[in-house]
């Protein structure tokens, strides 16, 4: 049973394909640094956007090119940049790169970079968008794959995504997870990352990730990151959503995910919070108009969340406040497709909610496989794994390591009729403290099966097996 799953991971993940360039494609040079007129990078986006086999950009020119106002292809024909390493710059709180029709976007050699210095208190979203790095649209109307390839890129200082591919009607206010609204075209999204360093965005608006794809309708998400970084961003390092029914397929090698997820700073916040911020009460004692409401006059009010729960009666039984603070990596699926992924040589830490976060609802199965990686320092658990549903969870865990996190170290659990499937070996969990000291926690809620295979691994804080069977 366990090769079947790893082969369909194997065959899922290599169907990343890049959609080749047609060889009749327009080719226009960047020859100098202004920001506009002939030889200019928007000159050649403008003519390039006519071009009805797609265009090739090529910057030969030394320099950084700074900008009044942000780049768009309207174009709908595969484009390709290619750069020298020079750095597209604006001081401007805008979109460096718009791409709004859905096109095959590849851009290599280039670094893109707002004018930063946001924060909750600072924020880019008041008097307009807060502006993203790289900004690839797709239309209702889209069929196939539409692609993302990033190589040697660089993405920092802007305030809201650094890079976002949405195939949603809602745009920004898409949401994440639990089909959270918004219809989206049967197409699907092939994003491909190779050196990328995406740091210091998403702090001028909430939920503002590294990179965000939102998927609605009938296509699912492919995702390859290889050798890549994403840090200190506002909210997720990166965070795939796909709402309705497709799958996320992602493999992640040697690739760091750290300190992210502080737009909502604890420090900015606290003294925003109700005190105490949890109670709990008996039956009668408390009516919700005697419990503090939901929180206003905070630079944002949607950091601070407020969950109450209520007897039959209609009294208090209990609330609770708490920041909505983010992830390493988050992947939700959350219609009828499945998470399918990899993980390899890779370092998740210090991170303000979990490192590693994958939900899955409705039909669907999480399969997932992590190899030689690390999840340490993060506030809550290291890798969670929740499949709220009927699908499986399959995991297999080899030479990695799970230490001083603030949560469990790794967590799989399914809280309805699907079974539970995980192997560990050679792996190493030590100094996490979610209250309980739990390394390990292999969870099966409801009527499946679940069994937990534990193989020359050192779980020094703790096996926590609830309706699994151990091997």
């Amino acid at each position: 049973m366990m090769s079947r799953y790893l082969l369909q991971t194997a065959l899922c993940l290599s169907s990343l394909a890049v959609p080749a360039m047609a060889q009749d494609a327009a080719r226009f040079l960047v020859t100098t640094t202004a920001d506009d007129g002939a030889g200019s990078l928007r000159s050649a986006l403008a003519a390039a956007s006519n071009a009805n086999a797609g265009a090739r950009i090529v910057v030969t020119v030394d320099g950084d090119i700074r900008l009044s106002s942000g780049l768009v292809y309207t174009g709908n024909a595969p484009l390709e940049i290619s750069g020298i390493g020079n750095v597209i710059q604006s001081s401007e709180n805008t979109t460096l790169l718009s791409v709004p029709n859905g096109a095959n976007l590849t851009v290599t050699g280039l670094s893109f970079e707002g004018p930063g210095g946001f924060s909750a208190q600072n924020r880019g979203d008041v008097n307009g968008p807060a502006g993203k790095g790289i900004f690839v649209g797709v239309p209702t109307d889209a069929t196939g794959d539409v692609a993302l390839t990033l190589t040697d890129v660089r993405v920092r200082d802007v305030a809201g995504h650094g890079v976002h591919i949405s195939d949603c009607s809602l745009a920004d206010d898409c949401g994440s997870g639990s089909g959270s609204g918004g219809d989206g075209s049967a197409a699907g999204l092939v994003i491909t990352l190779t050196d990328v360093v995406i740091e210091d965005v998403g702090h001028g608006r909430f939920d503002a990730d590294g990179l965000r794809a939102d998927e609605r309708g009938t296509g699912s998400i492919a995702f390859k990151a290889t050798g890549s970084t994403f840090v200190r961003v506002g909210a997720d390092g990166v965070e795939l959503d796909e709402g309705d029914a497709g799958d996320v397929t992602a493999t992640i090698e040697n690739t760091r995910f750290a300190s992210n997820g502080k737009y909502c700073d604890p420090a900015t916040f606290a003294p925003f919070m109700p005190v105490p911020d949890e109670a709990e009460f008996d039956d009668s004692m408390k009516a919700e108009t005697d419990i503090p409401g939901a929180v206003t006059g905070s630079p944002d009010d949607r950091c601070i969340e407020r969950e109450v729960d209520l007897y039959d009666s209609g009294f208090v039984e209990e609330y609770a406040f708490a920041l909505d603070l983010d992830d390493g990596i988050d992947l939700d699926e959350a219609g009828d497709g499945s998470i399918i992924t990899s993980m390899s040589n890779t370092v998740v830490t210090g991170n303000l909610d979990e490192g590693v976060d994958w939900d899955e609802e409705g039909p669907g199965d999480i399969n997932v496989t992590f190899i030689a990686t690390d999840a340490n320092f993060n506030v809550d658990d290291g890798y969670k794994m929740s499949e709220a549903d009927e699908g499986n969870v399959i995991g297999v865990v080899e030479a990695a390591n799970a230490a001083a996190n603030g949560g469990k170290g790794f967590v799989f659990e399914e809280e309805d009729g699907g079974d539970v499937q995980v192997t560990v070996t050679d792996t190493t969990t030590f100094d996490n403290d979610d209250g309980n000291e739990t390394g390990l926690e292999v969870v099966q809620d409801d009527a499946g099966a679940g069994t937990l295979a534990v193989i020359g691994s050192n779980i020094a804080d703790g096996i926590d097996a609830e309706g699994v069977a151990m091997q």
